[in-house]
């Protein structure tokens, strides 16, 4: 909407100084026709002015200017009134948005709807400056404002009210209440509620006895009082109170005796309670030693009687043992026998196998030398039957055991010049014996 405004706003503007422009150039081309006339030079036609159109295009520039002003943009935080130059305020609220008003008869009044806040007093950050919680900068006063207490001293309260305008009511507050609200209506109301309320009570209570209820008080009448204007208290505050110096001294030294009072009460309260703890530690002590020596006692009742109890299941158990331990010993004798006679059959057993194994090994040992007696047997006479066919192999034989260093040479029997042929022919001579003697079995 704002775009639109200023489109139409530029549009008129624009049309009226093109009217002026024509106006202008018509009267720059009279006055070039006149100063020809007067010196005599060749001179252009006259022109007619034309006062029609530039009357025309000035009278259209009004429209668009007219659209233009009846727009009117409220921005975002505030709220207005029509106001009209007729019937004056106008009911109703104009909320954050583009709204319509009769042109030139009626005007929008703009109002701040946003949290604001009223300060006495030094600001939380030591600066004496108004503080600003909204577009406008919001009325503060940078001295405490002045109270008198029930005893006739002046305290000096540092305050803060924080409130709002009530946007239903901005049509009340146009009307009926001077502006601006926040300078004209909050300041006095919130120093007459205070100056109201604080006469009632004395210094002491309005620095610490009371403190809260003083500020309760005087928060629900200044909501009370501002809410009839239309304004909505949401906090008041009571920061900091000043206190007179010679009292503040005198209640400094009073609170000193009041502290150094309340710190002997507490002392003597934590006396008689720790003599109480000791009273009841020593009955504690007392009750538990009783319940202990009880406890004992009974315990010794009770094991005294499981311990007779027991003894009537013990006997009993006690003569099953003895039969038991009785019928044990009887078996194991009787185990005893069993295993002495078991090992004298199986000594038995043991002696009678190894006799049969010592037989059994006399008869194979004695088959064993049969055999090899029969081999032997064989192999001499297979042996004998060789060198009977073949009578050198004797010589053979006998030269390979004569040293392993020797080489065996084969020749005749017969040869006369041979070193050997005496060995040679006493060998012979040896198996000829050897064979003439009968072989044996």
């Amino acid at each position: 909407m704002l775009t639109l405004k200023y489109l139409l706003i530029t549009c008129g503007v624009g049309m009226m100084i093109v009217a002026a422009g024509i106006l202008a150039f018509d009267v720059y081309r009279e006055l070039l026709y006149r100063r020809a006339l007067e010196t005599g030079e060749k001179a252009v036609a006259p022109i007619a002015m034309r006062w029609r159109t530039s009357l025309a295009l000035a009278m259209l520039a009004w429209g668009p200017l007219l659209v233009a002003f009846s727009i009117v943009v409220v921005p975002s935080g505030m709220a207005g009134v029509r106001v009209s130059q007729i019937s004056g305020s106008e009911p109703g609220t104009l909320y954050p948005g583009a709204h319509l008003v009769t042109p030139l008869v009626e005007e929008v009044e703009l109002f701040d709807t946003r949290d604001q806040i009223f300060t006495t007093g030094m600001s939380e950050d030591g600066k004496t400056e108004p503080s600003k919680s909204s577009a406008k900068a919001q009325p503060s006063h940078a001295q405490p404002l002045n109270v008198q207490a029930k005893e006739g001293l002046t305290l000096g309260l540092a305050i803060t009210v924080r409130y709002r305008l009530e946007a239903k009511r901005l049509d009340y507050i146009e009307k009926n209440l001077p502006r601006p609200v926040e300078r004209e209506i909050v300041p006095p109301t919130v120093a007459s509620v205070w100056r109201e309320i604080v006469p009632n009570y004395t210094v002491r209570d309005v620095f610490s006895a009371k403190r809260e209820e003083v500020r309760q008080k005087a928060a629900e009448l200044i909501t009370q009082r501002l809410a009839a204007d239309g304004i909505v208290v949401k906090e008041v505050m009571l920061r900091d109170i000043q206190l007179p110096p010679e009292y503040a001294e005198g209640l400094q030294a009073y609170l000193l005796k009041e502290q150094e009072n309340d710190r002997m009460s507490v002392e003597t309260e934590l006396k008689a309670k720790e003599v109480k703890i000791a009273e009841l530690e020593a009955e504690a002590m007392k009750a538990r030693q009783v319940k202990q020596a009880e406890g004992e006692a009974r315990v010794r009742v009770l094991r005294a009687k499981s311990e007779s109890d027991a003894m009537k299941y013990t006997l009993p158990l006690k003569q099953k043992q003895i039969e038991q331990s009785r019928l044990e010993a009887q078996a194991r004798k009787e185990a005893t026998i069993q295993n002495a006679e078991g090992e004298a059959q199986a000594k038995l057993i043991d002696s009678k196998a190894e006799g049969e194994r010592r037989k059994l090994l006399a008869d194979a040992e004695a088959d064993r030398i049969r055999v090899t007696a029969a081999a032997d047997a064989e192999r001499l006479q297979s042996e004998a039957s060789v060198l009977k066919n073949n009578p050198l192999l004797i010589n053979k034989i006998v030269a390979e055991r004569l040293s392993d260093k020797l080489q065996i040479m084969m020749v005749p029997a017969d040869g006369k010049f041979f070193f050997a042929n005496d060995v040679l022919r006493g060998m012979n001579l040896a198996n000829q014996s050897a064979q003439a003697e009968p072989q044996p079995r």
